[in-house]
């Protein structure tokens, strides 16, 4: 009988069956489509561009399938690049073999695809680079130098150590015997160096790059880095000195300190030139912008035919491009969207899909001591990294989690491990399962430090920093947050009722420290950074308008009221969905009893809803969940009379409904700090139900009776102070009496959270705006309220007992 193997049809079409005259497909890129010939439709992927795009095609299914799965267990996204390469390996799919032969010109049918996968993997290089903010990378410090050294020298000399170990018992079928102390030489580099642009990429995926250990990680793997880059040319010129020749080995280690020059005094100084040509709020000219990218392009070419890695000199490039605003941002917004998310996945794939599961399996006792020597160095340098951190007294948690960053692997190892196949100085079962160690490791390692790091840990207030439980000759120390130009007048004009001149009754009374902190979307940069506005500031940011603006405005502030305020102010760039880090980070530093930021609201100079800000919504509903302190939201609309000073005589009302909890002490607490200005007319009105309190929450209410006896016995003879209680049912009659309310004041101070059974809210909370400002405060900030009162809502610092 035949062989059934032999009967059995192939899994792809041959082109050799295909009576197709290819003569124009020569000239053409592109197919007639899949009917071209009904027999052998597949003959569409002789042509360059369909194939492209079938493998293209593939790829982001297979992505996109797996991630769907991934993403329930909190594995990251890169995951599922490798493993859609895997799968399009020879162990499933091969996709490498089926477009080999398919192309109708004399080229490797993978050669199109291969060449996506280059661009792609040296445009997020270098944005990775151009993103990297290189101050804050480089910070000084004993602490970073030690633990980076430690972690590669360690790891390199010990692991060399281990190079020759049975190097007789290779076989030679396997590997030639000259070239083994090779191979694991590559192992124990790629084990040895921590690469900045892919502890940036994992510092930025698990949303910490604006925490003390993100930033530590961040500048321990820049050090890191720069030990790799030195061993990596010291490494590159002794194998091209012995096995090429040393005249090849001179030449391109001198290619690289040309490249270094061109880069310090030509491209460093020409892209800091387009930073200063370019007028302040305008736009980088798109010539510029491609510019840059083609030469990141050229000194990758640069490098690869100097006999380096191909992303060197895009990485290199990036690094030398100032980051943030103008240039590093444009960059980013212009390259980022397409670079990450179609560039980059297609270039992890084409990476892993060379490996063969299967062969490793086959040459498993031919590689089973690189397995033990990548184990053994993994361990080695988990150690090199955690007793540093020990000795310089971090966290034991902390400590193991730096110690698994300096060990994580990612993108630009897998370029380092495919140059050293290309070269053949490594076995492709070598590859393969390197290719599956850093595939584990991009898997396990991010979810663990997940795990065992949770940034709000640190904002969990076990100290009081709120203003109800100051003492009365304490500082009031407040930080107050600028979006925009438009948060500055409603800040200060806040900040000048709080304020007061010294006389007899409040000569012991502490002063008002304020903290001001101008918030930024980081743009072109790979993590925040907090600049502080003193002596030592940039002068090109001291020239920027809002931030000249802002500092002229709260100094003024500050002279208006010497003696009895302090204000100190900041600039952080920032992620938007991080910013709430920066500032609970800043208010921990500076111990605030109050953060006082806008709401997302935002009215015209005549009193007219005109917006809502998305983002700014979303940081205060994050600030509200985790903020170390109280918290002030502040909804302005402008009104005038809300800004006095020294020489103005009128008065501000400021009215304050109590209803119970938390809140509403707080709110009553900055109230009688306004009450001490004599330009403050304060109202206070108890909203009641009219019903018996409920006896479980009795201690609540004897707290909201003592906290308004204290303020009624304080203020009972003063002339501009009142008191009146209201009993309200039912949620119209409350929106009546607050709108009522409104009416009569400039400024309304609320509580955000209140008991719910001491008011009948029913049908307001169902037709909330903004939920961040709580029932009664949303019906303030409402669009179709009337009146131009601004409000304040309140919320007490959080207590985890």
């Amino acid at each position: 009988m035949p062989d059934s193997a032999a009967l059995a049809p192939p899994l792809w079409p041959t082109l050799s069956n295909a009576k197709v005259c290819y003569g124009a497909a020569n000239f053409n890129i592109s197919s007639f489509g899949i009917l071209e010939t009904y027999k052998t439709p597949s003959v569409i992927f002789g042509y360059a561009l369909p194939l492209l795009e079938m493998q293209i095609s593939l790829i982001f299914v297979l992505i996109v399938s797996s991630y769907m799965f991934l993403r329930f267990i909190g594995i990251p996204q890169f995951v599922s690049y490798m493993l859609a390469g895997f799968l399009l390996g020879p162990q499933l799919i091969d996709l490498v073999d089926f477009s080999s032969d398919r192309s109708s010109l004399d080229l490797d049918g993978n050669a199109a695809l291969e060449g996506v996968a280059k661009f792609g993997m040296i445009m997020f290089t270098f944005l990775m680079g151009v993103k990297t903010n290189k101050r804050a990378a480089f910070q000084t410090g004993k602490r970073p130098i030690v633990i980076a050294v430690s972690s590669f020298v360690l790891t390199m000399v010990t692991g060399m150590g281990f190079r020759n170990f049975r190097i007789d018992k290779v076989d030679p079928l396997y590997m030639p015997l000259r070239l083994a102390p090779t191979e694991r030489t590559v192992i124990v580099s790629i084990q040895a160096i921590t690469l900045l642009p892919v502890v940036t990429h994992l510092i930025h995926e698990l949303k910490i790059p604006n925490s003390e250990l993100g930033r530590l990680a961040i500048s321990i793997s820049a050090f890191n880095d720069l030990l790799a880059f030195i061993n990596l040319m010291c490494v590159s010129y002794i194998g091209t000195y012995r096995y090429v020749s040393p005249r090849t080995a001179n030449r391109d280690a001198a290619a690289m300190i040309i490249l270094v020059l061109v880069l310090i005094f030509i491209i460093r100084p020409a892209a800091q030139r387009i930073v200063n040509i370019t007028p302040e709020g305008k736009s980088v000219r798109k010539l510029y912008l491609y510019g840059t990218i083609m030469t990141a392009v050229a000194a990758s070419s640069y490098t690869t035919f100097f006999n380096q890695i191909h992303v060197l000199g895009a990485f290199m490039v990036g690094m030398a491009i100032p980051d943030g605003p103008p240039l590093g941002s444009a960059l980013e917004a212009k390259f980022e969207s397409l670079a990450t998310n179609v560039f980059f996945p297609i270039s992890i794939a084409v990476m892993t899909m060379k490996g063969d599961i299967i062969g490793v399996l086959y040459a498993f006792d031919d590689i089973s001591f690189n397995i033990f020597l990548v184990g053994f160095t993994l361990v080695l340098k988990w150690t090199a990294s955690f007793v540093p951190c020990l000795i310089f007294k971090l966290p034991t948690r902390e400590s193991i989690i730096i110690a698994m960053i300096m060990n994580y692997k990612g993108f630009v190892d897998l370029c380092f491990i495919e140059g050293a196949l290309n070269k053949w100085n490594l076995s492709h079962a070598t590859y393969t399962f390197l290719m599956m160690y850093v595939l584990m490791n991009a898997g396990i390692l991010p979810t663990v430090v997940k795990a065992l790091y949770d940034p709000k840990r640190k904002y969990i207030g076990y100290v009081k920093r709120d203003v109800m439980h100051l003492k009365s000759n304490s500082d009031l120390k407040i930080l107050t947050c600028l979006h925009k130009p438009d948060n500055i007048s409603g800040m200060i004009s806040l900040l000048q009722l709080l304020s007061s001149p010294l006389n007899n009754e409040n000569k012991d009374k502490g002063v008002i420290a304020v903290t001001v902190l101008h918030l930024v979307k980081l743009a072109g940069r790979a993590f925040p950074i907090l600049v502080p506005h003193d002596k030592r500031s940039k002068p090109r940011l001291l020239q920027n308008s809002y931030i000249q603006t802002m500092m002229l405005a709260f100094n003024e502030f500050q002279q208006e009221n010497l003696g009895t305020t302090t204000v100190n102010s900041f600039t952080a760039f920032s992620i938007d969905n991080l910013m709430d880090q920066d500032i609970c980070n800043l208010a921990l530093d500076h111990l605030t009893s109050m953060i006082i930021i806008p709401s997302g609201r935002k009215w015209s100079p005549d009193g007219s809803y005109e917006s809502d800000d998305v983002m700014i919504r979303r940081v205060n509903m994050s600030l509200l969940d985790r903020a170390p302190c109280s918290i002030g939201v502040l909804n302005n609309r402008g009104h005038r009379k809300l800004r006095i000073n020294k020489r103005s005589k009128g008065t501000v009302k400021v009215g304050v409904i109590f209803i119970g909890g938390k809140d509403d002490w707080e709110a009553v607490s900055i109230a009688k700090w306004m009450r001490q200005n004599p330009s403050v007319r304060l109202t206070v009105v108890r909203f009641l139900s009219g019903q018996e309190p409920d006896k479980s929450k009795n201690w609540e209410y004897l707290v909201d009776n003592e906290v308004l006896n204290d303020l009624k016995a304080t203020y009972a003879s003063a002339e501009n102070f009142s008191y009146t209680e209201k009993i309200i049912k039912g949620g119209p009659a409350v929106a009546t009496a607050v709108r009522m309310a409104a009416e009569k004041n400039d400024l309304m101070i609320v509580g955000r959270d209140h008991d719910e059974d001491s008011l009948d809210y029913s049908g307001l909370v169902e037709w909330m705006e903004l939920p961040e400002l709580g029932v009664i405060g949303d019906l303030l900030a409402s669009k179709e309220l009337e009146t131009r009162v601004s409000v304040l809502v309140v919320k007490q610092q959080q207590q985890h007992e």
